[in-house]
């Protein structure tokens, strides 16, 4: 096949999609919000099936509300009658997926549903069928063609189902007032919630991997415990343990240049005064941006309480680890 024709061919299956998913948007509407009402005021768990392509559909949308605050897991219809309807009780709601609307699994399943009560929206091509006479709401995923040209592989009509979901998921977001921080609670392992969940708290170095010296120390012993904890730094602390200074990697080859003598050289003489400091409690990602707002040479940061005595210390490479880069 000439690459024209493959090439012509994906253009046509994007435009006749994108009209399938422009011409739902005169379709949100009362139907829309009863739907995503009942949703809202749902006391247990949404629980979306299908069949078949539908059922892919189905579990994303799932997963998707799932991750924005509206609890939901998929349920298989098939299985459903083979025991799995014990996961849905009369305090939830269920959304059916079937573009004909006579998936046999399905209306299988909805004496069941009805005898517990639970509120049905169905997600249909068909506005006539079974499935959305007897559902409580239904929400209309009609197209007027597959981009399929057999007009059998279900293509623009799982399109439409899919932006309908998502735009349920997306009203009640915003319904939710649901932010940034609350996805992230639901996505610890990726890089948005590194970002936004883990503390700095979550990655010091504390305890005897501290390194620290006093500010009468010699240079000899600053860079026996920078060596000994591996942090390219050290701390220096007056007599009442309160943070005055910090001596890294870079402040050593600039003390070189100044025709260091290391076996004479007292560390207060060469620290960097008055470094900048971070709290436990600030987010990791924070860091990231104090050390790359003011250049922090080697990447070093000592954490302090409120009285600025050190309890813990990071580097750059440390925030690499944690992903939070």
């Amino acid at each position: 096949m000439e690459n024209d024709t493959l090439i012509a061919a994906g253009r046509r299956t994007i435009a006749i999609e994108a009209a399938a998913a422009a011409a739902l948007e005169a379709r949100i509407d009362g139907e829309f919000a009863r739907a995503a009402d009942l949703m809202m005021r749902c006391t247990g768990r949404v629980i979306v099936t299908g069949m078949g392509k539908s059922g892919h559909i189905a579990g994303k949308l799932a997963a998707t509300l799932a991750s924005t605050g509206t609890p939901a897991f998929f349920v298989h219809p098939g299985e459903a009658s083979h025991g799995d309807l014990g996961m849905i009780t009369a305090h939830d709601v269920v959304i059916a997926l079937s573009y004909s609307g006579e998936t046999g699994e399905i209306l299988t399943i909805l004496p069941l549903l009805g005898r517990l009560g639970v509120p049905l929206i169905a997600m249909t091509g068909k506005p006539e069928s079974t499935l959305a006479t007897r559902a409580h709401v239904h929400l209309d995923v009609s197209v007027e063609i597959e981009a399929c040209p057999l007009e059998l592989a279900p293509t623009s009509s799982t399109t439409a189902t899919l932006v309908m979901g998502d735009a349920l998921a997306i009203a009640l977001l915003e319904a939710r007032n649901f932010t940034a921080e609350d996805f992230a609670r639901s996505h610890p392992g990726g890089s948005l919630g590194r970002r936004l969940l883990l503390t700095v708290a979550d990655v010091m170095h504390t305890g005897d991997a501290l390194p620290l010296v006093d500010e009468n120390a010699m240079m000899r012993e600053a860079l026996l415990e920078m060596t000994a904890k591996g942090l390219g730094m050290t701390g220096v602390v007056d007599a009442d343990g309160r943070l005055t200074g910090l001596f890294t990697d870079g402040d050593l080859r600039r003390a070189l240049d100044r025709d260091l003598d290391i076996k004479r050289a007292v560390i207060a003489d060469y620290m960097t005064r008055a470094p900048k400091t971070v709290d436990p409690d600030m987010l990791a990602a924070e860091a990231v941006r104090l050390l790359e707002t003011h250049r922090i040479g080697g990447g070093a940061l000592m954490v302090v309480d409120i009285e600025t005595r050190p309890i813990g210390a990071l580097n750059m490479q440390d925030l690499l680890r944690a992903g939070v880069i």
